[in-house]
């Protein structure tokens, strides 16, 4: 029963997720709002709402290291896995805006949890002013949309949210039922996901935070992966790419903000948390810089390198749930082969792209 509850709430989560989605971009479309703001407002966050739900859900009951773990294992799915697969199916050509922008402040936000959870708790000051960062990035969005130069963006926007988007005349009025019932849907969905996480962590010995971090991560990760890779396969890399980025940007600055807010006195953090999966979460994000300048394009095999850095990653918390002798051996590999040789192939690849930019300008 408890495994059926749980397949239920991730079932209306994405229930939930695509009906918000559907009646909030169908509304914004019919009052005239451009695809492209569509695209990076709306649906972002649309795609992000099982995030929320499941996060003040879990810190409302008092289960803060499934919302915390939700938030982490959610950002480090999105880069490695989503995008990963994404490019496997069409090499990722990355905008430039991306580089320039939205990854450095993703990175910023991951480097900002990581300093208010170092003391042990997100206290509800330090949520609003993650909201506040929230609010100023979406009101930079909308102006430098509105300046958008790029036609092969533009085009990509304009078909997958611009007229086909609009609602039939004299069907205006469903929209708003869609995201009354995709409200609905996310909460339920929240609550039996929640209920059903904690039973699990209770009946097997595993700690909240691994089930935040993977089990619900994954669920509440559902709306990005359909969308990241639908957009791939139709050859919209700039909706593909800025979905995985803009959602990782929504769940620090809106999710955890929000959740800080609501929860009594805040939201407080494991101590693993703070000292391995959140360093993780800001590395993951960071990596993305030199994958994404080298040459703006993240291809099939950078794509691979996300794929094998997740499933190295899953197979360190199974083992640290399991309590595996491995572990340790796992572990030191990591650090002594996997590290070492990642930077290294990050600084080949900057240097590479620095050289071949020095060459184009003297030629």
């Amino acid at each position: 029963m408890v495994v059926l509850k749980l397949i239920v709430g991730l079932i209306l989560l994405v229930a939930g997720a695509e009906a918000l989605v559907r009646g909030a971009s169908k509304i914004a479309a019919a009052i005239g709002i451009s695809p492209l703001v569509i695209g990076l407002t709306v649906v972002s966050f649309g795609t992000s709402a099982p995030e929320l739900a499941v996060s003040i859900s879990s810190a409302l009951s008092g289960n803060a290291d499934l919302a915390i773990g939700n938030v982490v294992g959610s950002n480090i799915l999105n880069i490695l896995l989503i995008l990963g697969l994404s490019s496997l199916f069409l090499p990722l050509v990355v905008h430039q805006q991306l580089v320039r922008l939205d990854v450095p402040i993703m990175i910023g936000a991951s480097l900002l949890m990581l300093l208010f959870a170092s003391d042990g708790t997100v206290q509800w000051w330090e949520g609003a002013i993650l909201v506040a960062i929230g609010i100023a990035y979406l009101v930079f969005l909308i102006r430098l949309s509105k300046k958008e130069k790029n036609k092969r963006v533009i085009k990509d926007y304009q078909e997958e949210y611009g007229e086909e988007n609009k609602p039939k005349k004299g069907r205006i009025w469903l929209q708003p039922l869609l995201v009354v019932a995709g409200l609905a849907l996310l909460l339920l969905g929240s609550n039996f996901l929640v209920d059903s996480a904690v039973s699990i962590a209770e009946a097997y010995g595993v700690s909240k935070l691994i089930i935040g971090l993977t089990i619900i991560a994954i669920g509440t990760s559902l709306p990005e992966l359909a969308t990241s890779i639908i957009a791939s396969i139709r050859k919209e890399e700039d909706i593909a790419v800025g979905n995985a980025v803009g959602s990782n940007i929504f769940n620090i600055v809106f999710i955890l903000g929000l959740t800080a807010i609501v929860a009594p006195g805040g939201v407080p953090v494991n101590t693993e948390a703070i000292y391995f999966d959140i360093p993780v979460m800001t590395a993951v994000a960071a990596a993305c810089l030199p994958f994404f300048f080298n040459g703006l394009r993240l291809d099939r095999w950078k794509g691979f390198v996300f794929l094998v850095y997740y499933t190295a990653y899953t197979i360190f918390l199974i083992l640290k749930t399991t309590k595996n002798g491995a572990m340790d051996v796992f572990g030191e590999a990591v650090i002594w082969f996997v590290v070492p040789l990642s930077l290294l192939t990050l600084a080949f690849m900057m240097v590479k792209e620095l050289r071949q930019k020095k060459r184009g300008k003297r030629t």
